[in-house]
């Protein structure tokens, strides 16, 4: 309430055209599928999974691996309706406050879709190996509603370990460049509100440590 401005990873006004193009870049050209792009263990471990849930080889082979992992991974629409983002923008739409996005549509894909084959398919692989484990995802509701940040980073970078390349791209390079956004917001002579992922907050890398230094 006592903000003037609220802004977002990405902005909220883009609707969902960011979404449309994500798709978009995610999806093979006509003449090309996935089998082309990874290890044959890998295509053969993704067919047999989507078979159990009755997803025929069509559907599924036509999509990057990056773009499959953003599909297994996001939330059902009724679920994103109960997320803090969404509170927060129904807030500041009621208060009439200006919203706002760290990046543009463009550049919260970036991360997805200037990835090459190898690094792809190790993201789809990284969202398998830790569906398997068998308890993080309660361990870190658990810390994230302590506003344990530092325990959802160290756990967000185990889940990396394998590819710690990929986690310094989706956390470490936009803390970054969100830093130089952040800083002109604090000289703006406004109140801002930034929220951003819980992974973003804590480390030697997070946008605490960053702003602090």
């Amino acid at each position: 309430d006592a903000s003037s401005r609220i802004v977002f990873e990405d902005d909220p006004k883009s609707g969902s055209r960011g979404a449309k193009e994500l798709v978009r870049a995610g999806t093979y050209p006509k003449n090309d599928a996935l089998k082309n792009h990874v290890d044959p263990r890998t295509y053969a471990y993704i067919k047999r999974f989507f078979a159990l849930v009755n997803v025929p080889e069509t559907e599924f082979s036509k999509y990057r691996p990056w773009l499959l992992n953003v599909l297994l991974s996001s939330p059902s629409y009724e679920n994103s309706q109960l997320g803090v983002e969404h509170y927060l923008e129904q807030r500041a739409k009621a208060k009439s406050k200006p919203v706002s996005g760290l990046e543009s549509p463009k550049e919260h894909n970036a991360f997805f879709v200037d990835l090459n084959d190898r690094e792809s398919e190790a993201l789809l692989l990284i969202l398998f190996i830790n569906a398997a484990r068998e308890g993080p995802g309660a361990d870190m509701i658990k810390a994230w509603r302590r506003g344990d940040a530092e325990t959802v980073n160290r756990m967000l970078r185990e889940e990396f370990q394998d590819f710690p390349s990929l986690a310094r791209r989706l956390i470490d390079a936009r803390n970054q460049i969100w830093l130089s956004k952040i800083d002109g917001y604090l000289r703006s002579g406004q109140t801002y509100f930034v929220v951003v992922g819980a992974g973003h907050m804590a480390g030697p890398n997070g946008l605490l440590a960053l702003l602090k230094a």
